[in-house]
């Protein structure tokens, strides 16, 4: 069977998911907000275009999209929106540099996880991806689940039993935690038709360097 197609900010072309829950625009009271840092405020921004002081949010030139390659980021209202649209019915990959450079890290052990304030057409899928397993499929990963092209606030947790692995793309060869010990990026994957457009990304307890 011939190797997936890589690229150095993508995943390979691969089969279909499952896993997790919708959220409201604001989180349940079954699921209150963790503690951490207050939300990064305009001011607190990079000088350069950037969500929550992430700056690098890039279409991989895997599968049809708009943008094809390059940064997602369009000014909105007083700050920056990440918008690109899936096309067809293939992989497409949309990548987001932790440490806003690929050589960076981030030690996310000690976060509880992330608030994504987003808008799709459709389910799609986010992996973490550590510095030292970078390439291929075998990530651990979760379900994003369509908002119907609302815009909905939703929490992630950095909880073990709420991430998981595709057989067709093998298991990971390391643990969960472990991955967290030197995150590289989250990566938003999706093979149908989609239109994505991402509003915050804050990671609990972390604050990326501006670049």
């Amino acid at each position: 069977m011939p190797a997936p197609r890589r690229t150095k900010a993508g995943i390979p072309v691969l089969a279909a998911i499952s896993v997790l829950l919708l959220a409201p625009l604001s989180a349940p009271a079954a699921q209150a907000a963790p503690a951490g840092r207050p939300g990064v405020s305009v001011q607190d921004e990079c000088s350069t275009p950037s969500i929550n002081r992430l700056q690098k949010w890039l279409a991989s030139g895997e599968g049809t999209t708009v943008p094809p390659t390059g940064s997602l980021l369009v000014p909105e209202g007083d700050g920056y929106a990440a918008k690109i649209v899936f096309q067809n019915n293939e992989w497409h990959v949309a990548v987001v540099w932790l440490g806003n450079q690929f050589d960076a890290q981030a030690d996310l052990s000690h976060s509880t996880g992330f608030w994504l304030t987003y808008s799709a057409d459709d389910d799609f899928y986010v992996q973490l991806r550590p510095a030292s397993h970078w390439s291929g499929g075998d990530k651990w990963l979760t379900r994003i689940p369509s908002t119907g092209g609302q815009l909905v606030r939703k929490f992630f947790p950095f909880d073990p039993d709420a991430w998981t692995w595709l057989p067709e793309l093998g298991q990971p060869q390391y643990s969960f935690a472990s991955a967290l010990t030197e995150a590289r990026g989250l990566v938003f994957v999706g093979k149908t038709p989609n239109s994505l457009d991402f509003r915050e990304l804050l990671i609990d307890g972390y604050q990326p360097p501006c670049l």
